[in-house]
């Protein structure tokens, strides 16, 4: 794992053991200098990867000659023996846990160790924890604008960066609070629920029903075989009466196309309607073919959309089903689950809670694998402390001023149950505690002292790396699912609204 750095990590590592100092007690602080999305919070993700990255810490003999190959001649030879001994076996980790709301400036994870190890670790745990957070709060966002009972799917692994990148966002859009994924590998990997159906290509494949092998299916119940394409051109006739519409305006190979999914998937089958026309082919079809499983005691599953405007569509479709329900005398039709896709945003789904839908499932790809409207979360790896101590980068830039010293943090509650502030104090100072005034001074108005009095207060992190080892039970992937959307819902309306949030003072 050691070699997952820049290359100036190895330079620098190389100047701290020059001078003598590579073994000097350290510190540093992983955190983010500004919420993304321009909201008020992130979720921490990564946590798990970075913690196996650390107890994979080491250079190989073929990691040890390929920096020899590339780095100066001049360096020490003594230097790449020292690199072959290292490991992370010396260093402390604390962080909040994963799945929890951080804020802007607060430490996600610090690390402790002699100097050259934790500097060597920068980019490794930059490059574990940033994008993982970055999508976990892109998906938590969608989340919370599609609410509890929406089913949302990921399915960017085609549109996202490298399959690393797909298994990345597969596995922490999951935490971010969605119900699946369309990538079988991440599936395999992490256990997330796998879902998907027909593309748009299976339907255009067929012509017409003559192509459909096989074409029987037997009754749920037991039975002799009926042939099913047969059972659903006599429903097409009684659907297209009921709806008003012309059976031949309905695409004949896309009822084929409908027929053969539903023989070789009785028990799941979902229609695609929108290759042709929704309202003349695709929905009369589907509706056919479901009514002909039915009679043979089978139920389909859903339908979904790929394009047009999805919330009029939906609300059209529901219309139809709940219209074949009462006259077909078929209660759950009506009720058929509505899927949709096609490149979804944030603006979408507001889109949909404005004019109303009838729409169960979501799927969710480029805008939620890419994060295009923030690519990077911009987490930074700063020295907070050094043999004891404290670090501080002074800069014309405000923003990258550091703030100096090991802290402790602690989050601060109201009576109503909502975190209203992060406080950042030094280790030695004493642990403040419910009930108690507080002096503090908020980043951003450090000229000023203001008094605070917490209902309750949470000391932050935990430590989940001691001596070579992770030390601390590693939550499973759903329970970091779970503690999400609790972090989440323990937020305030104010904090937790996507647009113009009330900054949360840290």
């Amino acid at each position: 794992m050691a070699p997952l750095a820049d290359l100036y990590q190895v330079s620098m590592a190389y100047g701290h053991w020059r001078a003598g100092r590579h073994r000097a007690p350290a510190a540093a602080e992983l955190f983010f200098r500004r919420p993304p999305f321009r909201g008020s919070f992130a979720l921490g993700a990564g946590l798990a990867e970075g913690l196996r990255g650390l107890r994979a810490f080491r250079f190989s003999a073929a990691d040890v000659a390929y920096l020899r190959s590339v780095l100066p001649s001049t360096i020490d030879d003594a230097f790449f023996d020292y690199l072959a001994t290292l490991d992370a076996s010396e260093v402390t980790v604390t962080a909040i846990p994963e799945g929890s709301v951080v804020f802007a400036r607060v430490p996600f994870l610090q690390v402790k160790g002699p100097l050259l190890v934790v500097q060597l670790l920068e980019t490794t745990l930059l490059c574990l924890v940033n994008y993982a957070s970055l999508v976990a709060t892109n998906a938590a966002r969608f989340r919370l604008l599609a609410g509890p009972d929406m089913k949302l799917i990921e399915m960017g692994l085609r549109r996202a960066q490298g399959p690393d990148g797909a298994l990345s966002a597969s596995k922490y859009s999951y935490i971010g609070g969605f119900d699946c994924t369309s990538n079988i590998l991440a599936g395999k990997l992490y256990g997330i629920p796998v879902r998907g159906t027909i593309a748009h290509s299976f339907i255009m494949s067929f012509r017409g029903l003559e192509e459909v092998q096989p074409r029987e299916l037997p009754p749920r119940a037991g039975g002799d075989p009926v042939d099913l394409a047969g059972l659903a051109v006599s429903w097409l006739q009684r659907v297209c009466d009921l709806l008003q519409t012309p059976p031949g305006k309905a695409n004949q190979g896309e009822l084929a196309a409908f027929v053969s999914y539903a023989v070789t998937f009785p028990c799941d089958f979902q229609g695609l309607l929108d290759t042709y026309c929704v309202r003349r082919s695709g929905l009369p079809n589907f509706c056919a073919v479901a009514l002909a499983l039915h009679q043979l005691g089978y139920q389909a599953i859903g339908v979904r959309l790929d394009s047009g405007n999805l919330a009029q569509q939906s609300k059209e479709i529901r219309g139809v089903f709940q219209a074949c329900a009462a006259h077909f005398q078929v209660p759950w039709f009506g009720t058929i689950p509505i899927a949709v896709s096609n490149d979804i945003s944030e603006q979408s789904l507001e889109e949909f809670r404005r004019e109303g839908s009838e729409i169960d499932m979501i799927g969710i790809g480029t805008n939620l694998v890419t994060c295009p409207l923030q690519p990077s979360l911009g987490c930074v790896y700063k020295l907070v402390e050094v043999n004891g101590s404290p670090c501080l980068k002074l800069t014309e830039d405000e923003e990258k001023m550091t703030i100096p010293g090991m802290k402790t943090i602690y989050r601060l509650y109201d009576a109503a149950g909502h975190p209203f502030m992060d406080l950042m104090a030094l280790e030695e100072e004493p642990s403040p505690s419910a009930g108690q005034e507080l002096g503090i001074r908020v980043l951003g108005r450090l000229g000023e002292t203001t008094k605070v009095i917490p209902t309750t207060v949470e000391p932050l992190h935990r430590t989940y790396f001691r001596d070579g080892q992770v030390c601390e039970p590693l939550p499973s992937l759903p329970e970091v699912r779970t503690h999400a959307q609790v972090s989440l819902n323990l937020l305030s309306p104010a904090h937790r609204r996507l647009h113009e949030p009330q900054p949360y003072p840290v």
